[in-house]
């Protein structure tokens, strides 16, 4: 297996993930081939053999790969059986859903807290993990040695609580504010601005 694999094949491996995950649990039991991920991807064959065989060496002429030892090889090579534990600041709606959200399990992530400075939101439960207050940030990330977050609050406060994480040893941050973010050297910040995805999305229908 080659792991100096190209930016371009490690944007599709999730997909093939995803797809393989989505399959009923009959299918996982069996072999599945390049082809047919092709197929029902709308990807080139020949790109999705190449993409495979960069992460996995299971694959076998005219059989194809067992779709669970797939799954384990793409996934591992992924990193998701690290289990990185995530905090989330920002208890709104989106916040809520995202602590009510266990799927995030299956990519080896485990949101533990959410943070929130409304005293009607800290100290309450989501989904069996604590609410608890802005401040106590810090502390429990530094405590608990987590290195992801997650912004989900008002525009407005979204840089104040990026400062806060960069602070509190945070070194990747995942933003849903819609606005721009300036983070110190090392510490990753990736702006996902929904409204400007979904007008992508809008423009391309044609």
């Amino acid at each position: 297996m080659n792991k100096n694999i190209t930016s371009q094949t490690l944007a599709r491996l999730p997909v093939y993930f995803n797809y393989l995950r989505s399959l009923p649990e009959e299918r996982k039991k069996g072999n599945i081939s390049a082809t047919a991920i092709a197929e029902a991807l709308g990807l080139n064959d020949v790109q999705v053999r190449k993409d495979l065989a960069s992460v996995s060496s299971g694959g076998r002429p005219k059989v194809g790969y067992i779709t669970s030892e797939l799954m384990s090889d793409i996934g591992r090579f992924l990193g998701f059986e690290n289990h990185d534990s995530v905090v989330v600041a920002g208890m709104g709606n989106f916040g809520r859903a995202m602590l009510e959200y266990n799927g995030f399990e299956a990519y080896g992530f485990d949101i533990v807290c959410g943070f929130d400075c409304n005293s009607e939101r800290v100290g309450s439960s989501i989904n069996g993990k604590p609410v608890r207050h802005i401040d106590e940030l810090e502390s429990f990330c530094k405590s608990s040695g987590i290195h992801i977050g997650i912004i989900t609050v008002p525009e407005a406060a979204a840089q104040e609580v990026c400062d806060r994480m960069a602070k509190a040893g945070i070194r990747f941050i995942l933003n849903f504010a819609a606005v721009y973010l300036s983070a110190p050297k090392g510490v990753a910040v990736h702006n996902e601005n929904i409204s400007l995805t979904l007008a992508m999305l809008a423009r391309r229908k044609g």
